[in-house]
């Protein structure tokens, strides 16, 4: 095996392992940092061992064993050789004992970084670090903030749940409500990360986060069949996981929904899809969030050409999800819908309005330049594209942006 090959074994190790690495470690050791710290050192070891030694048979088990001994050593450097290290090695030789209803230790992990204790933002945040592994630019761009500041957030997370003693465990069934709104949060970013990567030095897209994303909402819903958002968040990542085969052309460029085919999309996920949108319509509940983007996915899904798109239905549907989510974003995707109805020019004046929250968001510049090309203002529209392209950080995003803007010419 070469050098290329074993540097992308690593990144393939690091996407598929980390958060089973993290989550092992914090259930043996109890402390985020010992884990994060420790999961870390072992990926690196593996940068300097596996091109002389070869990628071993089972990478995860080889990283976990070689994060245990990370962490053990810190322990002991640390002078900590109290109840904690004996512990420690007791569960380094033992198997622990299941600890909640569902025994799967990254979900017990996301649900003790969701402790309602810690702000919204923040759980969602943390989860990121140390469930997904995303980087901390990736999870700054997805929040739109300074990195620095990611990073005191977090850190700052993981010092109030060592402080707080939060457990590490699926929640009882009482307390489940209460902690699943940031869990299903977290999920969905993670599913965003893996569709579109944000990353410049990542692939485009991930297909590994994706999978592990959908994994996990599976189990939340087991854990609450009843639940509506549950129910429509799983329907909202396959409607959208159907259409990646069509995502990415050949020449690693995106393809915008209008070009894609419809043909290579997984008809399976879109039927699971529809069934779950059906059977939370008829329930007849007020829908949430997600059930409603569900929704609108459903209509995009159901038509078998982009002419057929019932446009009206999901510009209603957007009307009702901006009085649960009146977020710059959702207005921004609504805008798009308005484009299609009422014509370019009406979308471009409500985008316009979003400038002073959206100006560092890549789509925002990117609407409004396909906007301006509708409209026949090239030059302008040339500009948004400039723009849309500095801050885009997905490969397959910027070659489809520099196409669209060189079309111009």
């Amino acid at each position: 095996m070469n050098g290329i090959d074993v540097r992308e074994a690593i990144t393939q190790a690091h996407h598929e392992e980390w958060a089973r690495v993290v989550a092992s470690l914090t259930r043996r050791f109890g402390d985020l940092d010992i884990a994060e710290e420790a999961a870390a050192e072992a990926f690196a070891t593996a940068v300097q061992r596996w091109p002389a030694d070869g990628v071993p048979p089972n990478p995860g088990a080889w990283l976990t064993t070689t994060a245990n001994r990370q962490a053990i050593d810190r322990i002991r450097r640390e002078n900590k050789r109290d109840d904690k290290h004996r512990k420690a090695q007791m569960s380094y030789d033992d198997p622990p004992e299941p600890l909640g209803a569902i025994d799967d230790d990254r979900l017990r992990l996301i649900f003790t970084c969701c402790h309602p204790a810690l702000a919204m933002e923040t759980r969602v945040a943390l989860t990121l670090r140390m469930v997904a592994g995303l980087t901390m630019p990736e999870i700054a761009r997805a929040f739109l903030v300074a990195e620095s500041a990611m990073g005191q957030r977090i850190t700052r997370a993981k010092a109030k749940i060592k402080a707080a003693r939060i457990p590490y465990r699926v929640p009882s069934a009482e307390d489940l409500p209460a902690r699943v709104s940031g869990v299903l949060a977290v999920l969905f970013l993670v599913f965003n990360e893996g569709y579109l990567a944000t990353g410049p030095d990542t692939d485009p897209v991930r297909p590994g986060l994706t999978a592990e994303a959908i994994r996990l909402t599976r189990l939340i819903r087991v854990l609450l069949p009843d639940d509506g958002e549950a129910a429509g968040l799983l329907a909202l990542m396959l409607l959208i996981e159907a259409r990646r085969p069509a995502r990415v052309s050949a020449g690693g460029e995106l393809v915008a929904l209008d070009e894609q085919d419809r043909g290579a999309w997984d008809a399976a996920l879109i039927a699971e899809g529809h069934r779950l949108v059906r059977e939370r319509l008829a329930a007849g509940v007020a829908p949430g969030r997600y059930q409603i983007l569900a929704a609108i996915n459903a209509v995009h899904t159901s038509a078998r050409d982009m002419r057929d798109t019932d446009w009206s239905q999901i510009l209603a549907l957007y009307d009702q999800l901006v009085r649960l989510d009146p977020s710059p974003i959702i207005a921004l995707n609504r805008a798009i819908a308005v484009a299609e109805l009422d014509g370019p020019e009406v979308a471009l004046a409500a985008v316009d309005r979003l400038e002073p929250r959206l100006a560092g968001y890549h789509a925002y510049h990117a609407t409004r330049a396909d906007l301006l090309r509708r409209l026949g203002r090239g030059r302008e529209s040339r500009a948004a594209y400039d723009k849309a392209i500095d801050l885009a950080g997905n490969t397959a995003e910027t070659a489809a942006l520099t196409r669209r803007r060189d079309q111009l010419r």
